[in-house]
């Protein structure tokens, strides 16, 4: 399956939010590696939430790799593999938040960076699998303790 956010996309728990939903449209991405939709309404309790506006933006982004790299052929006297190039996938987020009350909006950035071994999507994409469900439920389960954190400054 591609990526691919559901138009009503559910957001993870926050303190003083109340199921938040965050309504979606297809946007324009910002390369032509990418796939990104623009939050265009809100669903939930979610008290002074801005949705997508281009002072404000309300975006997230999925990245693949430009050019995919692939294994080299293993050294013909060792065995050995000599490197192992990475393929990097980022999914950003970028919200548009207020510094100071007054003053202008300034995009907050959100970025996950998933590194794979070449190879490793065929050789052992069970544990590449496991490794995103892991990070993935880490995410959503610590999702208002991140918030918490990210506020407060404390872990």
């Amino acid at each position: 399956m591609t990526f691919a956010l559901s138009a009503a996309l559910g957001g993870s728990p926050q303190t003083g939010f109340t199921s938040p939903v965050y309504n979606n449209i297809a946007d324009t991405p910002p390369a032509v590696n990418a796939k990104q939709v623009a939050i265009n309404s809100l669903g939930g309790t979610q008290a002074g939430v801005t949705v997508h506006s281009v002072s404000s933006p309300f975006t997230i982004a999925m990245f693949k790799p430009l050019n995919f790299k692939f294994l080299q052929p293993v050294n013909p006297t060792t065995g050995v593999l000599k490197a192992v190039p990475m393929n990097v996938f980022k999914v950003i987020t970028r919200k548009g938040v207020l510094p100071l009350a007054g003053q202008s909006y300034k995009p907050m950035i959100v970025t996950t960076i998933i590194e794979v071994p070449a190879g490793a999507d065929v050789a052992d994409g069970p544990n590449v699998l496991a490794a995103l469900s892991a990070h993935f439920g880490a995410l959503t389960n610590s999702s208002a303790g991140i918030g918490d954190a990210v506020r407060t400054g404390t872990l």
